[in-house]
């Protein structure tokens, strides 16, 4: 594992970002590649595979309670030098991530009918949403271990080799979905399930790999359960906890976006299920670099480096900006070079490109979110960045709620409103993260309260052993300084 408390940030992130960046691009493809196959079936499977997408955004939503709260503090325990603290924590990820394994299995079985149903425009729609949920199931199930794994891995800089595996599972993933797809080499066709069935298989066999080379890429961690410690548990969850909230209003606000576009039709559905999609490619490279500066700020955390934790943040901000600026005019300008790849249907490019022409003017906005989200998980705070996402259930789903309703409404409509709805929470955002580095930089009160001193000096409260100091640049920890000022 990699001790990223010392050397050049700009550097740390740049090559950090690089490999996570690359492996996000991979995680997209499973998607897109399931995107590509399926669109040859017809709008209605594309709107069908968009619906039943959207329970993966769910399940990743959940699996943020495990993936957010681990990382932050098992990099905090490792930036304090602390790896008994650092393996017990593995452990206790690794066994709230298989009870999430099979309780998600049981979720789907019991409620995902129902939901893609609610979603779906029509019935032709919501029995291919049916048929690809069902068939992604094994891998929804199959991301909450992979979560903790990379979590845990992230947290000490390990990204090269999970990111070749997840490359080498994207290339099954593509060379099984044609087959399973389109029949091809068989004369078997699965339709909308075989998409669902590529993925699933390639994730169990990247699954494998991951834990086969566990040993290798980081000797300090044991593979193995230990009986629920509920101390670990809850702290673990109310880092994480916060963060999944996030995702899941991230998750309400697209499925309202999919309500909303009910009364235009399957062909806009597609057309937004397209363009939201090649949108989230688009952001790779800002988020790759807000997840880089995660664990980076995490670790310096846990050293007591308070200086540093803004630095990254500074090195991010302007970074990401920069990225998404030049994104936002490419997608301003020429968005058909992105969506004519997935369909040739004229009214469902038009769809599409007039979503990706429209929202592209809050792409800066965007990365700005990124960044801020990205340090306060690293700070062990992520209160404030579910309270700048909860705003725009009040400035984008209750104003699309209304327009939905009005006669006259057009759907350029919905996307003028959500571009003023992010720029609105990329303000917020910055305040809530400008106060929240006030606080860690006068060694504020103990954690728990909005913007706090982080509890990585508190993991031995957690863990029924004496808390032990951190260190830092100057030989004194947040936890001694803390105490001092107090």
């Amino acid at each position: 594992m990699r001790d990223l408390t010392q050397g050049s940030v700009a550097r740390l992130l740049v090559g950090m970002a690089g490999f996570i960046g690359f492996g996000l691009i991979v995680q997209t493809l499973y998607v897109l590649v399931d995107l590509y196959f399926v669109s040859q079936l017809g709008g209605r499977a594309v709107a069908g595979v968009a619906a039943g997408g959207s329970v993966l955004f769910c399940a990743m939503a959940l699996s943020q309670i495990i993936s957010v709260g681990a990382l932050s503090l098992i990099a905090q325990a490792i930036g304090a030098r602390e790896m008994g603290r650092t393996q017990t924590l593995f452990e206790q990820t690794l066994g709230m991530s298989v009870l999430a394994c099979l309780l998600t299995i049981v979720g789907i079985r019991t409620a995902g009918d129902g939901f893609v149903t609610l979603l779906s425009a029509d019935e032709e729609t919501a029995q291919a949403a049916r048929r690809y949920l069902f068939a992604l199931m094994p891998s929804l199930a199959l991301l909450f271990p992979n979560a903790a794994l990379g979590a845990a891995l992230r947290a000490g800089g390990v990204v090269g080799v999970p990111m070749l595996i997840q490359s080498a599972t994207v290339l099954l993933n593509a060379g099984l979905a044609p087959v399973l797809v389109m029949g091809w080499g068989t004369g078997h066709s699965y339709g909308v399930a075989g998409a669902g069935y590529a993925s699933s298989i390639a994730v169990a066999l990247g699954s494998l790999f991951l834990v086969a080379l566990l040993g290798r890429l980081a000797p300090q961690f044991r593979l193995r359960l230990a009986m629920p410690r509920l101390s670990v548990w809850r702290q673990i969850v109310s880092i994480g906890l916060p963060a999944s909230a996030e995702f899941f209003v991230m998750f309400l606000i697209s499925g309202c976006a999919y309500w909303a576009l009910r009364r235009f039709g399957a062909d806009a559905q597609a057309g937004f299920g397209i363009g939201s999609r090649v949108m989230q490619a688009v952001f790779l490279p800002a988020m790759a670099l807000a997840f880089a500066a995660t664990p980076i700020a995490a670790q310096s955390v846990g050293a007591g480096q308070v200086d540093r934790v803004r630095q990254v943040f500074r090195v991010a901000a302007l970074s990401g900006g920069a990225i998404m600026l030049a994104l936002s005019a490419l997608c301003h300008l020429r968005p058909e070079l992105m969506i004519e790849f997935f369909t040739d249907k004229p009214q469902v490019l038009g769809y599409a490109t007039g979503y990706l022409r429209i929202v592209s003017w809050n792409f800066v906005a965007v990365g700005l979110v990124f960044t801020c989200s990205a340090l306060f998980q690293g700070l062990g705070n992520t209160v404030p960045a579910l309270i700048s996402t909860a705003s725009r259930l009040v400035t984008f789903v209750l104003p699309i709620g209304l327009l939905a309703r009005w006669p006259g409404t057009r759907i350029e409509d919905y996307w003028h409103v959500s571009n003023v709805s992010a720029v609105i929470q990329a303000g917020l955002s910055l305040v809530l993260l400008r106060r929240a580095l006030g606080r860690l930089g006068k060694r504020g009160p103990a954690p728990g309260r909005e913007g706090d001193v982080p509890p990585a000096e508190y993991l031995g409260e957690s863990l029924d052993e004496p808390p032990g100091e951190l260190p830092s640049e100057n030989g004194r920890g947040l936890a001694s300084q803390a105490s001092s000022a107090a």
